[in-house]
């Protein structure tokens, strides 16, 4: 049993290590302004949009929405990917628009072609937008891979996650955006 699961493990090593790219030498971000204004800056920079026309948050306006910062070959961010999936299908139609803002960490991330197949391997079908000058990374004052910020229908951030984990606390916060009227939360008894 030992050797089946070593020879399986070395397999996975051996895959990584020979990935295009997998030896060169992460970018280095540019590292912005801390945000401190509870304002959600908008999309900025972007080189290309992937399932979507460009966005805006000024025409977003009245939608939660979901932005996602990852990379395509951070293995959290992969891990993060299917909590996203889930989202965006289940809230859609409640109000919720999910938009991965694709930063890369190595220089073959960059390259449109590798993220076009990427999002269809991984059968993302949100809009991704493509951020090589990490100018959306940077008015976000983004620090991490992989990053979600919740922003209300006001264009307020409300909700910050570093990393993986918290799923339940994530999804409550969007329920509970989602449930919100221009007046404020739906009473209790209407949840």
């Amino acid at each position: 049993m030992l050797k089946p699961t070593i020879a399986v493990l070395a397999a996975c090593l051996l895959g990584a290590a020979c990935t295009s790219g997998a030896q060169e030498d992460p970018l280095e971000p540019a590292r912005g302004p801390t945000l401190e204004s509870p304002k959600a800056p908008d999309f900025t920079g972007i080189n290309h949009w992937i399932n979507s026309h460009p966005l805006s948050l000024g025409h977003l306006k009245g939608k939660v929405v979901l932005v996602e910062f990852w990379t395509y070959d951070c293995i959290n961010c992969i891990h993060v990917m299917p909590h996203v999936k889930q989202w965006h299908e289940r809230y859609k139609d409640q109000g919720l628009v999910v938009v991965g803002v694709h930063t890369p960490e190595y220089g073959h991330e960059r390259i449109l072609g590798n993220l076009e197949k990427a999002v269809k391997r991984f059968n993302i079908t949100y809009p991704v937008a493509q951020d090589n000058d990490y100018a959306t990374w940077n008015a976000f004052g983004n620090r991490y891979w992989p990053a979600l910020y919740l922003i209300d229908k006001n264009g307020e951030i409300v909700y910050r996650h570093f990393g993986e984990g918290h799923y339940e606390d994530t999804e409550a916060e969007i329920r509970r955006l989602v449930g919100q009227t221009a007046a404020g939360p739906m009473p209790a008894a209407a949840r």
